[in-house]
């Protein structure tokens, strides 16, 4: 009795566990897209837009706009010394405008 109460227990856990998104949009370049390139940083720490906490956030064409699609601790520490908190970066991206923010669709930090 208590193997079987063990089992159940056992895959009632593995299934819960399994049950959970562990997969992340890749962001892939596509030839056929228009590419920007802009300046990537965090958002609120460094253009002062109004929202919750650090977001990655993009210069394109002159405004401002919020990145959905990656986050900002997807490329590196945004608050170490070099990171989107502290500094602004140039990047290449992909994507379109919704609802006031970038969709992004792929997503690269040029190197200095």
């Amino acid at each position: 009795m208590k193997k079987l109460l063990f089992l159940i227990v056992l895959l009632v856990s593995f299934s819960i566990t399994y049950a959970q998104e562990t997969t992340k949009k890749k962001l892939v370049f596509n030839p056929k897209v228009q590419t920007y390139e802009v300046e990537a940083t965090c958002g609120n720490c460094m253009y002062k837009m109004k929202g919750d906490g650090c977001h990655l956030a993009i210069k394109l064409k002159g405004k401002n706009y919020f990145v959905d699609g990656t986050n900002i601790d997807d490329h590196g520490d945004a608050h170490d010394a070099e990171g989107f908190c502290n500094a602004i970066k140039k990047a290449k991206v992909q994507g379109s405008i919704v609802k006031d923010r970038f969709e992004v669709t792929y997503f690269e930090l040029i190197k200095k």
